[in-house]
This record gives structure tokens, sequence and C-alpha cells, in this order.
């Protein structure tokens, strides 16, 4: 009789191909390392083939280990998609759920999520992880996470989505600015102004140059920046203009005596919030109900 391979099995596989260390793939899976490396071979005895390249420098997948690593990620995610339709039947939202969030929504909508959350739905075990729209989506299409939050416009592929509200973007800019004593600013008052902006890689910089109309000679960009934090410093300093999230301007500006925000042109687009999900997910409406409540807590931001 043919020996299938196990779930741990799989779940080992999935954790080196993650984390391309041994200790640290163990780490992840709560085991010590030598149960990880013998779980690793035994399933590689399972199937009769070499599925890691081992050195002393790197942990590498052979190239049938790559295929069959999609293929594990796919079964360990329908074993937990069975459980939850089981869980799901007793109690809406509850048990464990992967949320991703981009850097530029986490810290202003998490805090006020958070605090409600617990009260509202006692038994979710909520596990968070913070990164930029492209490799979230490729943790979620992979079954590393369940759920994104993020911001569109951006291309989901073929995953499902839900919109949850908009988030219009304002100039920060120093209070001496000659724009500062604007009550609106036009798009066309931002050409040929210092513009301070986050790196490629951010969809809130491609929203920004969407929302100003800028585009090669007429973009002065001076600056490029990880984390709105930054921009709002360097802003401070004299160095330019930025655009921000209005769901930002509480936290980032509110104490800062130096700047002042204003809104864009009336016909500015904005971004629009939304949580993202496999089509092939069996929680669909434990997603939307998280949904709805994340789009309360989203509506009540000052």
């Amino acid at each position: 009789m043919i020996q299938l391979p196990s779930l741990q099995q799989l779940r080992f596989l999935c954790a080196l191909a993650e984390h391309r260390h041994f200790g640290r793939a163990a780490e992840a899976c709560a085991v010590t390392q030598p149960t990880l490396s013998a779980g690793i071979q035994e399933l590689e005895a399972r199937l009769g083939v070499s599925l890691v390249e081992r050195s002393r420098r790197n942990i590498l997948l052979t190239s049938l280990g790559e295929e069959i690593l999609t293929r594990a990620r796919r079964l360990l995610r329908d074993a937990e998609d069975l459980t939850e339709v089981a869980r799901g039947g007793h109690e809406p939202l509850s048990g464990p759920l992967r949320l991703g969030v981009i850097p530029t929504i986490g810290p202003y909508l998490l805090p006020p999520l958070m605090r409600g959350l617990k009260e509202a739905f006692p038994k979710l075990q909520l596990y968070l992880r913070e990164e930029q729209s492209a490799p979230l989506m490729e943790k979620l299409q992979s079954g590393q996470l369940d759920l994104a939050l993020l911001a569109l416009p951006y291309d989901l592929g073929d995953a499902a989505s839900m919109v949850l509200g908009k988030d219009d973007l304002v100039v920060a800019l120093p209070k001496d600015h000659p724009l500062a004593s604007r009550k609106r600013i036009e798009r066309d008052q931002l050409v040929g102004q210092p513009l301070l902006m986050l790196e490629d890689g951010h969809c809130l910089r491609e929203h920004a140059l969407e929302a100003c109309s800028l585009a090669g000679p007429d973009r002065n960009e001076v600056f490029q920046g990880t984390s709105v934090k930054t921009l709002v410093e360097m802003a401070a300093s004299g160095l330019g203009l930025t655009l921000l999230p209005r769901m930002a301007v509480a936290s980032e500006i509110a104490a800062d005596s130096r700047l002042t925000v204003r809104p864009l042109a009336s016909d500015a687009p904005a971004r629009t919030l939304a949580l993202a999900w496999r089509r092939s997910a069996s929680r669909k409406e434990d997603f939307r109900t998280l949904g709805r409540h994340i789009a309360k807590v989203l509506a009540d931001l000052p």
C-alpha cells in the first residue's frame, strides 16, 4: 500500500520553502529542527524524489520540489477550508484568520479596528501581516493569507473583493508655503512644486501621481521615502510638498504645528479601500461580515 504524504510533512515543506532555513522553519512550525528535518526526509522517501538541495549556505528546492510545493500549498489550503467550513457552521467569524494589510492603511485603521473587534467577535483569532500590495497578493494566492486589506485601483487578478469605502488624498505643506493660503489646491498648481513621494512598490505613490495628474517632466520629485512618517518629517523641514491619505492626518500631522493640510481639487480621484480574497475560499460570508465591520470603523475615522 502506498504511503501518502501527511499534512504535517507538507506543512514542513512549505515552511522550509518560505524561510530557506531548517532552524527558522522548525521554529515557525513549533517543532525541533531534527523533527522537521526527519519529516522532510520522510516526505522525500514517500514520494521517491529529492525535494531539497542542501548546502552549508543555501536551502533550495529542486525543480520538482517547486512543483510539489505549489500542490502542497493547495492541499493545505483545502484542508484548512474544510476545517473552517465545519467551524463556520457553529459560529460566524470564529477561529484563526490571517489578514494582510498595506503600510499606508495599517497604522491608521488597525488600532480603532482592533479595539472593537474582540467584543464584536470574541472567538476570532486574527493574525496580522503588514506588507506592500504585491507581496500581499502573492501570499493571498498561495494560501499564506486569507484576506488582504489594500487600496484600489490595484490589479487584483482573479481575486474576489469587497469595497469598504473611500479615502481622499490631501496635500501636506509647510504653513508658510504660498499655497497654504488656498482653501483647496488645484492639480495644475502642483506642477513644478518639489514633491516628496513614497518609493516604488507602494500603491499610494501611484495613487498620488494619478490624483495630481503629474507625469514625466511635470513631476518635480525630489525625494522618495519608505513611510508616510518620513514624508511628513521631510515636508515639515521645508523640503517640499507631499500627498497623504486623509486617514493618516490625525496621527501624523495633528501635533506638528509646522504643517498644514489642504484638500485637492474636487475632481481629484480618491483611493478606494477594499478587502480581497481567493474566489475558491469557503469563508466568503465570514469575510463579508468582517468587511462590513471594517467599513463602519472606516466611516468613523476623523
